[in-house]
């Protein structure tokens, strides 16, 4: 939710040609709100997902015992995750300025209510270390939901006599597990990464076209919805 109101909404006036509505401090609070949102949103599905893994796999979950399975470790991983975007975020909001104070109109970007001041240098290092982070994010994603699937599948074949000697042509709640994990898994890689692939193409081109501005802001906000 926070998500998608501290993008959509900036962006949907934004669109309606009226980029000037907010001044500097309300710039730099509404991209804070959506960095750190995004970075949370991204961080904890992982981290649900590789705690789900974690409890689905017996062999992994009898080693790390019963406590990283408790409501209380998964808390305090969330609560870390919102404490960490919170401190990584802020050194990015000072290069953020709003449309009113910015006088050269060429460095605007993804973000139209927004301008941003980085010089290459630093705007290239924190691309690379935004860049890593997600990408580290996708890939645990991927793992722990390759991983789930695979015992789901071994699951139903040491399960498949009992499922065959019942009546009811029902799917079994291994195969409605394992779909309703690849819909997940398959949405969240897709998405962000092509939304990651769209925002570095706008950022390389000089004037990017009003379209191509949207679609960026429609895939980034495909997850989230």
């Amino acid at each position: 939710n926070l998500v998608l109101c501290s993008k959509g909404i900036p962006q949907t006036l934004a669109t309606f040609e009226l980029e000037s509505f907010l001044d500097e401090a309300g710039c730099k609070l509404i991209f804070y709100l959506l960095r750190v949102a995004r970075g949370v949103s991204l961080s904890t599905t992982c981290l649900l997902s590789g705690f789900q893994a974690i409890k689905l796999c017996p062999s992994i979950s009898r080693w790390m015992d019963l406590h990283i399975r408790s409501p209380k470790c998964i808390v305090l991983c969330c609560f870390f995750c919102w404490v960490l975007h919170l401190l990584v975020n802020t050194c990015i909001v000072r290069y953020k300025t709003g449309p009113m104070n910015n006088k050269n109109m060429s460095m605007e970007k993804v973000y139209r209510y927004c301008y941003s001041y980085l010089s290459e240098i630093l705007f290239s290092i924190t691309a690379v270390i935004f860049l890593f982070t997600d990408g580290m994010c996708l890939a645990l994603m991927l793992c722990s939901s390759i991983s789930m699937v695979l015992v789901l599948h071994r699951h139903k074949q040491r399960v498949q006599h009992i499922h065959s000697s019942r009546l009811s042509p029902r799917t079994s709640h291994e195969t409605r597990a394992t779909h309703t994990i690849l819909i997940l898994v398959s949405m969240f890689v897709s998405f962000h990464a092509l939304a990651a692939i769209l925002s570095y193409w706008i950022t390389q081109l000089q004037n990017p076209s009003q379209w191509l501005r949207s679609i960026s802001v429609l895939v980034a906000s495909g997850f989230p919805t």
